[in-house]
């Protein structure tokens, strides 16, 4: 797993070594929160949302794809699954299932309308959808329009995970996210993966020597968004609710600074971007509307000083491959 630039580093064992290393180290960290002391709810909503930001880097990241409608597949997931288990009763299992199945649908239809197009076209066209489920999503019955679907059951998952206890919760997220995060790891590295990579760096090339890009980032965009569904799915039982915000366009906006600001190509980058945006929006919940401002200005910082990302500039100085 390489950042995007000049000078990025081959898949070698001692890159795979190095990541399983951090990875071991962050899902350590991660399993030791509830014992800390920190606030366990803004934890699981920083997960939930750099699963998302994981499955948007691997869209643009390792595939060159810039799509401005995440915010679509997390949304949809979101309301399918509180419906399921608000008006259907289903067990959260199968909530989840419902929810990513959606999101599945949703990113074949999308897809094929968008793949087609390349660069900014391809942006405008996924803006444009997730925009146009908005405001479907805004009249719809069973979205309850801007009130959402409030006071979502969390119930027992399998019958025998209490979710509504915060320690139970906190560690289903936290392996939702991890199993998440290792399935985007393992296409990373797969044949599939390398020939993403190829099509991001030059896809004329990658013609030329027969692969048929189109498919290949047409299942690149649905597993994207399929994953960013089940990142949906599970922010339902943190926040026990499904509203119009997350399928607004600036999530959307928000995910590509998450991934922007984490490093762009690093499979880590996106963690670490998430929980810092979602900080920024925990702890400076008291400037109001100026967190958008102080997030604008660290994102140009960023841009101006860190161009690859705050793990993207640490793996270039190390030259470790994260």
């Amino acid at each position: 797993m390489t950042a995007l630039t000049d000078d990025t580093l081959p898949v070698t064992p001692r890159a795979i070594r190095d990541e399983m290393i951090v990875f071991v180290v962050m899902a350590l960290l991660l399993a030791a929160v509830p014992f800390s002391g920190i606030y366990p709810f803004f934890v699981m909503q920083a997960l939930c949302f750099a699963l998302l930001a994981c499955a948007f880097n691997l869209l643009i990241g390792y595939g060159g794809l810039l799509s401005f409608g995440h915010a679509m597949f997390l949304g949809t997931a979101g309301y399918c699954s509180a419906h399921a288990l608000k008006v259907w009763a289903l067990p959260p299992e199968l909530g989840i299932l419902v929810g990513i199945v959606a999101a599945f649908g949703l990113s074949l239809i999308t897809g094929y309308i968008s793949i087609r197009r390349q660069g900014i076209y391809f942006s405008m066209i996924t803006l444009a959808l997730s925009q146009l489920l908005y405001f479907i999503y805004l009249q719809a019955p069973f979205t309850h329009g801007e009130d959402g679907i409030q006071g979502i059951p969390q119930g027992r998952m399998f019958g025998v995970f209490d979710l509504s206890k915060p320690t139970v919760l906190y560690y289903v997220v936290l392996v939702g996210f991890l199993a998440g995060f290792l399935l985007i790891y393992r296409i990373i590295n797969s044949p599939f993966g390398e020939v993403l990579k190829a099509i991001r760096e030059n896809e004329p090339r990658a013609i030329s020597l027969g692969y048929r890009t189109d498919q290949y980032k047409f299942l690149a965009f649905v597993l994207s968004g399929t994953l960013a569904g089940f990142a949906g799915s599970l922010k339902v039982f943190v926040a026990q609710n499904a509203s119009l915000t997350d399928v607004h366009w600036s999530m959307s906006g928000e995910v590509v600074l998450m991934t922007l600001v984490g490093g762009l190509g690093t499979i880590f980058g996106p963690v670490v971007g998430a929980f810092a945006i979602i900080a920024m929006q925990q702890y400076l919940a008291g400037f109001g509307q100026w967190v958008t401002v102080i997030q604008g200005s660290i994102f140009v910082i960023c841009v101006l000083t860190f161009r690859r990302g705050v793990i993207g500039e640490i793996a270039h100085y190390l030259r470790r491959s994260l």
